[in-house]
């Protein structure tokens, strides 16, 4: 399944839907546009998920918070979805025992009830039913956690996931589908007709620097972050729709918690919620919200969003996580509906749901929503953009329809990641006893797996494969970076590149996991503590 380049797009044809925008929110789209039997092409500026979709707290939920918040129609929706989700990727949706540690007794009496409740909400789609354990019965799950005071817990269940991974395994399914799916494309200008209609777009190969004119019945927004950017190419006085909001992740060693249970701590210092989620053997700890101004493909974390995950987790954590604790920090960016008025400062008042709108004719932008909602998402994208070019399509099947690799999960190897297709990696590994090899002696992962990748799931970049396909950037990005020459070099093979884009790879690769090797200054977290 390699990248489409352009010189293998048709000049100036005519699709019946084009969607800007590779992440979860277009991914689906093209995935239900091209399984109603409509001609779609999804064109990406860089890799699958490399913005928000790969940066999320890695949950598949209905939103404990939003239920806090009132908001029972958003977690109810939300529920069913990490329903399906499950049903239909199966690989890599996995229910999961997450711990509200309770101080006092009043906390115990609000949880249960707000979490009999969310249970309620799921009806059938239930992942099992919440419950209070006692002190001793917390301590035996989750031995890292802080004892002193502590009365109990309220277990719940909700659903953790590897969302790039996910991503990639939507687009695969939307390209056997039909689906026409070009990544490293940017769009560079909207077409327009006489009359004035968005008609097409104009792209620009960003590897090969080629350009291509493609036309369709009605283009999609869903750039996240970026959906601004396309609507000022439509009208440069445009009003801004999207207001960033970022989140910040910091890793540790699983150590720290010491269990196979997630920690979901309700209510920080500034009333947000935190969690502490065992994911790829290391613990992932966020996130945050803080508005932003700008935004990029590669956000950095400002060091008071690390400094208050650190002293939130030292509160907690029986142990008290330092500086040189830090295996890797990441940042996403939520494109959460700009405020039209007031306040606009603070991001727990604006808008988490999706906005669904015609920016123009002939353009739709869908912004907003969370990875769990990403299906329902596309449905409603795509009725719209029926009925606004007036296209014939079929229902829509997406509740049914399995993502590619979906399958049983028995076992606990690194390799079930891939579902189905851990079958051919092993084939691969056997076939060529050299890709047998570990990449990093503390890691499980296999030379084969990065063949695999390139060969099968569109990775162009050293960058690709370790951040996106292999997700050691974001659990440990020392490691990333010692594997970083192994990779460009297995790539540098498969993608018949010469050695200087080998080193050109492993300069870019390193530059940009230093962005995730995070120097904190620990008087802070001693001054939070006391």
């Amino acid at each position: 399944m390699k990248r489409l380049h352009h010189h293998l797009l048709p000049n100036n044809y005519t699709w019946d839907i084009i969607i800007i925008g590779g992440g979860a929110t277009g991914l689906g789209t093209a995935l239900d546009a091209t399984t109603r039997g409509l001609k779609t092409l999804l064109v990406e500026q860089s890799d699958y998920a490399k913005g928000t979709s790969s940066r999320s707290t890695k949950l598949v939920h209905g939103g404990v918070r939003y239920l806090a918040q009132g908001d029972i129609g958003l977690v109810k929706h939300a529920l069913r979805e990490r329903g399906y989700l499950q049903k239909n990727a199966n690989h890599l949706v996995n229910k999961e025992e997450f711990l509200i540690p309770c101080y006092d007794w009043f906390s115990v009496a609000k949880y249960l009830i707000g979490l009999t409740l969310y249970d309620w909400l799921a009806g059938n789609f239930s992942f099992g039913k919440s419950k209070f354990f006692s002190k001793s019965q917390t301590l035996a799950l989750m031995p890292g956690i802080k004892e002193k005071g502590l009365k109990g817990s309220i277990r719940y269940y909700d659903g953790k996931f590897d969302d790039a991974r996910l991503a990639i395994n939507i687009a695969q399914t939307a390209i056997e589908n039909g689906a026409t799916l070009c990544n490293y494309t940017k769009v560079t200008a909207l077409l327009k007709n006489a009359n004035n209609e968005v008609n097409g777009i104009e792209i620009k190969d960003a590897l090969t620097g080629e350009t291509s004119k493609q036309y369709a019945k009605v283009i999609i927004n869903a750039t996240g972050v970026f959906v601004d950017d396309i609507l000022q190419m439509n009208n440069p006085q445009s009003k801004k729709l999207v207001r960033p909001s970022q989140g910040v992740h910091v890793v540790f060693d699983k150590s720290f918690l010491n269990s196979e249970s997630a920690l979901m701590i309700p209510k920080t210092s500034d009333g947000r919620v935190l969690f502490a989620v065992p994911w790829h053997q290391h613990l992932l700890v966020g996130t945050t919200d803080t508005p932003l101004d700008e935004h990029s493909l590669e956000p950095r974390a400002l060091k008071e969003e690390v400094d208050f995950i650190m002293a939130t987790a030292a509160t907690y954590f029986k142990r008290k996580p330092l500086e040189k604790d830090i295996l890797s920090v990441f940042s996403g960016l939520r494109p959460l509906a700009a405020p039209t008025n007031g306040d606009g400062n603070s991001t727990k008042e604006i808008s988490r749901d999706h906005k669904l709108m015609v920016s123009a004719k002939g353009l739709i932008t869908i912004t907003g929503g969370k990875w769990t909602t990403y299906r329902r998402m596309a449905e409603e994208t795509v009725d719209l953009a029926i009925t606004h070019a007036g296209l014939n399509a079929k229902p829509c099947i997406t509740k049914e329809l399995k993502i590619h690799g979906s399958t049983e999960i028995a076992g606990d190897h690194h390799l079930d990641i891939y579902g189905t297709d851990r079958q051919n990696i092993e084939n691969l590994a056997q076939q060529d006893p050299e890709l047998n090899h570990k990449l990093h002696p503390n890691f499980p992962y296999l030379l084969a797996e990065v063949v695999w990748s390139a060969r099968n799931e569109m990775a162009e970049t050293v960058e690709d494969i370790l951040s996106r396909r292999l997700r050691i950037l974001f659990i440990d990005a020392n490691a990333a970076k010692e594997m970083a020459p192994k990779v460009a070099s297995l790539l540098a093979k498969e993608l018949k590149q010469q050695i200087s884009w080998e080193n050109d790879q492993v300069d870019n690769f390193n530059k940009l996991a230093d962005g995730y090797i995070y120097h904190i200054d620990s008087t802070q977290i001693e001054k939070a503590l006391t």
